[in-house]
């Protein structure tokens, strides 16, 4: 029986209650398009849309927006030819582009948030698992150690951190994204007595002075700061595992999105 590209995404929303104005659905395509495969990313770039094509592969799932911005704006694009040039590959490979953001961050646990606590081995150290959190309690270890053990998990050379290298470490709320704001970070400080706080990104003026202060005044408090790819690229490679349990005779690829940064 031939798959559509509307099972996959009634298969994403599956068993939860519908999400008003989401950003979720099709970008691109037919939902009647018959799925040859698919392709998992953080983030469909020009560059991933062409090696999901050469791969064979007709459908990509993105979690983030492909039109750089998280709603979608095409109409502001208007004639701008780099946004020509990116939809114009999409309509002559027949490529369908599925948004997975809303639906897999409100699942319970977030299976964005998931990923990365699995990829960091500390699934079995949950102590709770709330809408943007998962606390978790680590062996004791120092500041310096866990971020020498985050990036080696990650695969990544370098991230940003507020506090002392030598700390000492075993409470740990880990967040994914943009939930670094001040509002959510804080109360994971003082209301769950968290040492450090992992996060995608936020505000930098909010969590990472308020953690500045505390190391000020002694407090042994840290924050972690890995970008917002990288805190969510696990959990798109843990949800292209789900996928293909749910599409067991379609290929599921998983394609890496590739740090955007450079250092100067």
């Amino acid at each position: 029986m031939d798959i559509k590209v509307s099972d996959v995404l009634a298969a994403i929303t599956s068993g939860m209650a519908p999400i008003d104005n989401t950003v979720d659905g099709l970008l691109a395509g037919s939902p009647d398009t018959t799925v040859k495969g698919i392709a998992v990313t953080f983030l469909a770039t020009q560059e991933i849309i062409e090696k999901a094509r050469d791969m064979g592969v007709n459908l990509i799932i993105s979690h983030e927006g492909i039109y750089f911005s998280h709603r979608d704006k095409r109409d502001q694009l208007g004639a701008d030819q780099v946004y020509i040039d990116k939809s114009s590959l999409l309509e002559e490979c027949g490529m369908s582009v599925i948004r997975c953001h809303d639906y897999i961050h409100r699942q319970l646990p977030d299976r964005v948030t998931k990923g990365l606590v699995r990829v960091l081995g500390w699934e079995s150290l949950e102590v709770e698992n709330r809408d943007i959190v998962t606390i978790v309690e680590i062996p004791e270890m120092t500041l310096q150690q866990l971020i020498s053990h985050i990036k080696q998990s990650l695969g990544i050379s370098h991230l940003r951190y507020v506090g002392h290298p030598e700390m000492l470490c075993r409470c740990v709320g880990v967040l994914v994204g943009y939930r670094g704001s001040g509002d959510s970070v804080i109360p994971i400080f003082s209301k769950d007595g968290a040492d450090l706080v992992i996060c995608g990104e936020g505000p930098e003026w909010e969590a990472p002075e308020y953690v500045r202060d505390a190391v000020y005044q002694k407090k042994n408090r840290a924050l972690i700061v890995l970008g917002h790819a990288e805190s969510e690229s696990p959990g798109m490679e843990y949800y292209t595992e789900l996928l293909q349990n749910s599409f067991p005779n379609i290929p599921v690829h998983y394609i890496k999105y590739d740090p955007i940064f450079r250092l100067g």
